[in-house]
């Protein structure tokens, strides 16, 4: 087990490092694209993984230089989401850490998911038990790779940036996390990348 005791804090992000449901979200983005006329990159939609979804619309809309609603192509994503009818699956490297930590360790996540969607797929998936400390795209103004996302975990859990490590599956989120000033390990195909794992200069 990775040794994590020098942190008071563990921050999660949720969607592609707790939980297996990039494949669906990518799938949702696909459908929304067609029925807007967005010309759909799943290597750009996935590397905007940890975007709350209003702000990827507006990214999309800079990039092709179209002004969809946010309000109306987010409501499509989620729609085209909740028609595939995706069962969600733990990855097992990330809720090990999880699981040995629970009740040694403060432990919180941070998702660019909206609140309702993240609780529906936390509970589903039983997570919901295990970390009771959630900050989601709609406890926020500003969401990955702004900082505050997981500098609002770390506050709910008293913790100091410095004491906490994350986990994350983006380099968006990555960046999140350091700019925020904590140490960040990537999840890369639901595995654990300690080469990833940034140790930053006191």
């Amino acid at each position: 087990m990775l040794d994590l005791t020098r942190y008071s804090a563990i921050i999660f992000d949720m969607d592609g490092t707790l939980i297996d449901s990039m494949g669906a979200h990518i799938q949702a983005w696909r459908m929304a694209c067609e029925h807007f006329g967005y010309p759909f990159d799943a290597d750009y939609m996935h590397g905007l993984g940890g975007v709350p979804t209003k702000q990827t619309v507006v990214l999309l809309n800079q990039k092709f230089e179209l002004d969809y609603s946010p309000d109306e192509v987010a409501e499509k994503k989620r729609e085209c989401w909740l028609s595939l009818n995706d069962t969600p699956k733990i990855i097992e490297s990330t809720c090990s850490v999880l699981k040995h930590y629970h009740g040694l360790i403060k432990m919180g996540i941070g998702t660019g998911a909206e609140r309702k969607h993240a609780i529906d797929l936390l509970e589903k998936t039983g997570l919901s038990q295990l970390v009771t400390t959630l900050v989601t795209a709609s406890d926020v103004s500003q969401g990955k790779p702004h900082p505050e996302t997981f500098l609002s975990v770390a506050k709910l859990l008293g913790a100091l940036p410095s004491e906490c490590v994350v986990f994350e599956d983006t380099q968006i989120g990555y960046e999140a996390a350091t700019r925020a000033g904590m140490d960040c390990i990537l999840v890369q195909n639901g595995q654990i990348d300690l080469n990833g794992q940034t140790l930053l200069s006191a």
